[in-house]
């Protein structure tokens, strides 16, 4: 019996070890304590197959409530690419088409929009100039399309369409009513009954702050040296960024890709090539999603996201067949620095 009692004691204790040896583990605390970040989630999927998933910290520091894979953070321009996929589902539909000027979907935009596409909105190249920055856009106004659009229309276009890449957070929000003028519904309830409810992302939701959203972390930034709790009145980011989620409701949305269920073949390679300018140069973004081939590290697909608070990244690795999805409750934009270290492990590992 004592022997027994001694094996089992020596075997919880070298599975201690190889837990604490983990060096996805040690990358992640290790940033977590460079960068001050109160809460961390993690997910990493490879060949279709989640490999690692990691909780870290707090989702609330007042209340120390720790980080769950439950936890529900906002994911700021990841959102983009659900809204990239809206249009695309409706392009699949006939109901519109990326190269529909936008003025044929909403009639009462300013004369200087006229010859803006979707498909300027939707890779950064309509010259309309990002609300996000400027007073007067802030969520607790509420305001509706109609004013949204007459007073993004008070500045002046930075540069014809198709000139030049900006990003640009106007064109995502304009894109949003480009759905529900087409679809005929609500923005938050399209994507809800087309998207969300389908793949099981109960999590996912529209982060309006009157909602009870069940295991919702709060959002941190730092200010003199401290961590303060977020301004409560930010922008309005609409469908340019205004999505929480978990790791596992995103991991839900990486295995859609995967698949031609809801995008077929042909909509996720324009959403995966780069975009064009005018004289033919390519740019590093494609259909709601970034594309790019670094120099040094591996070609990655994917976007990063960053409300107030918040800094969250969901990066494809093609070339190892990788995903990494960060989620954290810092102002600090680390997600996807630390998804590329979290790369660059798992593709040195493989080595």
């Amino acid at each position: 019996m004592r022997r027994c009692i001694w094996q089992t004691g020596f075997l919880f204790l070298i599975g201690l070890a190889l837990a604490r040896a983990d060096a996805v583990d040690d990358l992640v605390r290790a940033a977590m304590k460079e960068h001050d970040i109160p809460g961390v989630a993690l997910q990493v999927i490879r060949n279709g197959q989640t490999v690692k998933t990691g909780a870290y910290g707090f989702a609330n520091l007042e209340w120390e409530q720790p980080v769950t894979l439950e936890t529900v953070f906002e994911i700021g321009s990841l959102t983009k690419t659900f809204t990239a996929a809206g249009i695309l589902m409706l392009a699949q539909e006939g109901k519109l088409s990326v190269d529909d000027r936008l003025q044929k979907h909403l009639p009462e935009i300013p004369p200087a929009w006229t010859n803006v596409t979707l498909r300027h909105l939707l890779n950064h190249t309509s010259g309309i100039k990002s609300y996000t920055g400027l007073d007067g856009f802030e969520l607790t106004r509420r305001q509706t399309r109609a004013e949204f659009i007459r007073k993004l229309a008070a500045q002046p276009q930075e540069f014809p369409p198709g000139e030049k890449y900006k990003y640009c957070n106007s064109g995502y929000s304009l894109l949003g009513y480009v759905i529900e003028a087409a679809s005929g519904t609500n923005y938050w309830a399209f994507l809800a009954g087309r998207i969300f409810q389908p793949l099981g992302m109960k999590a996912t939701t529209d982060r309006d702050p009157r909602q009870i959203v069940p295991h919702r972390a709060s959002g941190y930034e730092h200010a003199r040296g401290k961590r303060i709790n977020r301004d409560y009145d930010v922008t309005d980011v609409f469908a340019a960024g205004a999505i929480v989620s978990t790791v596992g409701d995103l991991a839900r949305w990486n295995a859609a890709l995967d698949a031609d269920a809801l995008l077929s073949a042909q909509s996720k390679t324009w959403m995966w090539t780069p975009g064009r300018l005018n004289d033919g140069s390519a740019t590093s973004y494609g259909l709601g999603w970034r594309v790019d081939q670094k120099s040094a590290g591996p070609h990655r697909i994917g976007h990063s996201g960053s409300t107030s608070g918040f800094s969250a990244s969901f990066q494809r690795y093609p070339d190892g067949r990788l995903v990494v999805i960060v989620l954290t409750n810092t102002d600090k934009e680390i997600a996807t620095p630390l998804s590329d270290k979290i790369a660059a492990h798992y593709a040195s590992a493989q080595e």
